[in-house]
């Protein structure tokens, strides 16, 4: 064998020994070929992001090219964080019903501009570190009922799903009826429905990719139908200063605010918890002696950090996917995964064409396919309990029907602390949930 052959082996095997020590490859019996099939199979479970964010977030009067960088920038950042510091293999991102919350209700209905939004998601980051850093996060968790977390999902669910009737056109207002079934002739609400159907098809017969799919596909049937113009696929990034570093932190700090800093908050936390979670047990992270999840705080910290690197970029709170499940089945086990997921996002940015052609009816039929996913989390519910299940869905129901994912979480915790009292239940309210109850009633009474 040559002396160039033996030197290049050399360099591979040092390399592979370098990133084995590093991400503890052998420890966790997994190789560096599984760790790049796991991070691939997550990318390309959650790219859909990259081109519904922008069409979401272009709602708030933010500019849809700025957005589309800061949401790639932003889900890079995060999950390169969760990869290296944490060494899990979880990709973040922008999270789906934040970024609904902060266009359709913050900016669309309280009438704030976007700039005071991103500073909310600032403070509600800064707030998350804090908890992650001091163990608050865990103490709040543990002390809210789980009916109520489950809750939030399903109304957050249940939040995107309306949006997505919405703009598709497929629910419409009627000044009768407050809401009626749009028209089924217009292009739009049946792409979006068979966009859908499309999805949640493939995803039930666990087609790689099942969301990706349906929405390039009736983008692609909108080209056919002239509705969707060709711009090109790869490009030059378009700017991302109109977003960077664009928040509002003095705007946000105002007492009509505290729900809406609260509402980015808790929802991020819930589902980045049961997101965590749920990884952790299907990596075999998780202690079977102990019952202790390996790396935990860690893994806590870099989510929260992320959300507070994706507001200074331009992203609505930045958060773990549970879509990150997917690659741990494909032999993701180690923050290697992660590297690859945030290095794809990276590359993502030079798409931003593709990302402007996606319509706004393909979005659509991915969000309606998200929400009865998230709405599966009511069925964890306690029904038997009424104390339990009436709060429960009244903060589901609340939020779809306000148009708010604050409202919904006021509602419901106000309903649960009141009802567990009046029936002498007082052990289940825990001190956090006294002291979050006052401060809803609060901010409905003083502020509405």
């Amino acid at each position: 064998m040559s002396d160039m052959k033996v030197e290049v082996l050399e360099k591979e095997a040092g390399s592979t020994s370098l990133l084995d020590r590093f991400f503890q490859l052998k420890e966790h019996g997994t190789n560096i070929k599984n760790e790049v099939i796991g991070g691939v199979t997550t990318f390309a479970t959650m790219a859909y992001i990259i081109f519904v964010n922008p069409n979401i977030m272009a709602a708030s009067g933010m500019d849809p090219g700025a957005v589309f960088v800061a949401t790639c920038i932003g889900a890079a950042l995060g999950t390169l964080l969760m990869g290296l510091f944490a060494n899990w293999p979880v990709g973040l991102a922008p999270g789906m019903g934040l970024n609904a919350f902060f266009a359709f209700t913050v900016v669309g209905e309280m009438g704030y501009n976007w700039e005071v939004a991103l500073g909310a998601v600032f403070i509600s980051g800064l707030l998350f570190v804090a908890m992650s850093f001091y163990k608050v996060r865990e103490w709040i968790i543990e002390s809210i009922p789980e009916s109520l977390r489950f809750a939030m999902t399903a109304g957050v669910g249940l939040f995107l799903g309306l949006i997505g009737l919405k703009t598709a056109g497929i629910v419409v207002e009627n000044p009768a009826t407050l809401v009626s079934l749009g028209d089924f002739t217009q292009p739009h609400a049946l792409l979006a429905a068979i966009c859908f159907l499309t999805i949640a098809v493939l995803s039930e017969r666990k087609v790689f990719g099942a969301v990706l799919i349906g929405i390039i596909s009736v983008t692609l049937i909108g080209l056919m139908l002239g509705l969707v113009e060709y711009n090109g696929v790869f490009s030059a990034p378009p700017s991302i200063a109109p977003t960077l570093f664009a928040m509002d932190i003095t705007g946000a700090l105002n007492l009509s605010m505290v729900s809406v800093i609260l509402a980015f908050l808790f929802v991020n936390m819930f589902d980045t918890a049961g997101t965590l979670m749920g990884v952790a047990e299907r990596a075999n992270l998780v202690n079977k002696d102990t019952g202790k999840i390996k790396g935990l705080s860690k893994a806590l910290k870099a989510d929260s950090v992320a959300s507070v690197a994706g507001a200074c970029v331009g992203c609505p709170p930045v958060t773990s996917y549970v879509e990150s499940a997917s690659g741990v089945a494909a032999g993701g086990r180690t923050g290697l995964s992660a590297v690859v997921i945030a290095l794809l996002f990276v590359a993502a940015i030079f798409l931003s064409p593709l990302a402007g052609m996606i319509p706004a009816y393909a979005t659509s039929g991915a969000l309606i396919y998200v929400a009865f996913v998230m709405m599966g989390s009511m069925q964890h519910v306690n029904w038997k309990d009424f104390t339990d299940a009436a709060p429960a869905a009244i903060t589901a129901l609340m939020m779809p029907l306000t148009f708010s994912i604050a409202n919904g979480i006021a509602l419901g915790f106000i309903t649960y602390t009141v009802l567990k009292l009046a029936t002498g239940k007082t052990k289940d309210v825990s001190i956090s949930m006294y002291i979050l109850t006052a401060i809803f009633v609060a901010k409905l009474v003083y502020i509405g």
